[in-house]
């Protein structure tokens, strides 16, 4: 979306100054686009999103009328998944920890649980018991060595005893099935990639001659589409959509062409597809000098665009708003919170006015779902790919305090 700050001019004056913009046009881009490159290679390929990233209703929406899959971590966030109209059969839960009671559920209702310990699976084993006559769907987590130098908490390792004592206990329940395999790595450094791919093959060898299965997953952990001002401050390289594909879907497709069945390529991305599809613009309160240094408030918090506070700066723009502007070099943007570290930008050259907005670019990933009740409550989220649709509203003090008690 091209920025229109007349939209964003207008939208200021019914919704308030602050605000994030949804770009659900180029998230429906960045999935076709990341999609197209792995299923040029190999065509049984689908993306399995990461809600945890952003589960904006919205797009957890469009990715299940795009034909894509819900990968959820919580019950909170398959919860999603069914209300915005995922069949329980698209949805795979992952994560360290489960509610087992929505497990139970889940898996009745055709949903499949990838595995992250023996202790989970023993609690599965005693649901399919329970549930004689319904086949229950699983995946197994694995955790090997892709020689990025972290030791993943994620997952069975593969050496271990627990790894043998979940595929018995899966062989051994006749109504439980093993649907696929589940890997996932935080890396997003794509020379640590092939190694996912080479590493499962060789499980598949070792552990699972006769299996057939319907998807193996390769997990996220991708870069997705930045401005080159961004990039410069990773340490890595940043890969393109068709980079990452050819790193595991060459292999994969060669893999497979070799065996007489071809399973689901699962990937799941968050940042790969949410990262550049939202923006956030926030209104400058104040400009002040303090012993040489300028320093303008926004009504905007590092919180807002950035909670894992990694001190990366975002592309920007000014939005003037009519009043008179000075010259400023080394600015730095801080936020409303009374945290000293509370900046948004550091180091900002170019003219500004209070009242002007400044508009944050590449704020999809995490921003929304770990910002946290702190200070303010939250800002609303506009889409404006066409007209203006409010997509989430205002929060208010009642959203986050109506489950105190105030009568004491």
């Amino acid at each position: 979306m091209d920025i229109n700050f007349d939209v964003i001019k207008e939208a200021s004056k019914i919704y308030g100054k602050t605000f994030y913009i949804l770009d659900s046009k180029q998230f429906e881009e960045n999935y076709n686009n990341l999609l197209g490159e792995f299923r040029k290679i190999y065509k049984n390929s689908y993306i399995a999103y990461s809600y945890k990233t952003n589960y904006t209703p919205k797009l957890c929406y469009m990715i299940d009328k795009l034909g894509g899959f819900a990968e959820v971590v919580s019950d909170m966030e398959a919860n999603i998944a069914l209300k915005v109209g995922v069949k329980p059969s698209n949805i795979y839960f992952n994560g360290p920890y489960k509610n087992i009671n929505f497990v139970e559920k889940l898996l009745v209702d055709g949903g499949c649980v990838n595995v992250d310990s023996l202790k989970e699976m023993n609690q599965i084993v005693e649901i399919a018991n329970k549930h004689k006559d319904s086949i229950l769907n699983v995946g197994i987590r694995m955790n090997f060595d892709i020689e990025d130098g972290v030791v993943s908490r994620f997952g069975f390792d593969v050496e271990s005893q627990d790894f043998l004592d979940c595929i018995k206990l899966i062989n051994e329940t006749k109504n439980i099935n093993l649907k696929g395999l589940h890997s996932h790595f935080a890396s997003r450094d794509i020379k640590y990639w092939p190694n996912r791919i080479k590493n499962v093959c060789k499980l598949i060898d070792k552990h699972f001659p006769n299996n057939k299965f319907d998807y193996i997953d390769l997990g996220g952990g991708l870069f997705g589409n930045m401005k080159d001002s961004l990039k410069a401050q990773f340490s890595s390289y940043i890969p393109t959509y068709k980079e990452y594909a050819e790193s595991v879907a060459i292999e994969f497709k060669n893999y497979f062409d070799k065996k007489d069945y071809k399973p689901m390529l699962f990937i799941e991305p968050g940042s790969a597809l949410a990262g550049d599809c939202m923006k956030f613009v926030a209104e400058v309160h104040s400009i002040k000098d303090v012993r040489g240094k300028a320093i303008a408030t926004l009504l905007g918090s590092i919180y807002n665009i950035n909670p894992t506070l990694n001190k990366k700066n975002p592309p920007i723009s000014v939005i003037a708003n009519g009043n008179k502007q000075s010259f400023y070099r080394n600015l730095d943007f801080g936020g409303f919170t009374c945290i000293e570290s509370d900046y948004l930008y550091r180091g900002f050259e170019g003219n500004l006015a209070v009242g002007d907005q400044i508009l944050f670019e590449n704020v999809g990933s995490y921003s929304v779902v770990l910002k946290p009740p702190f200070i303010l409550p939250n800002f609303p989220v506009l889409d404006l790919s066409n007209g203006i649709e409010v997509i989430k509203r205002q929060e208010n003090f009642d959203d986050l305090f109506h489950t105190y008690k105030f009568d004491f």
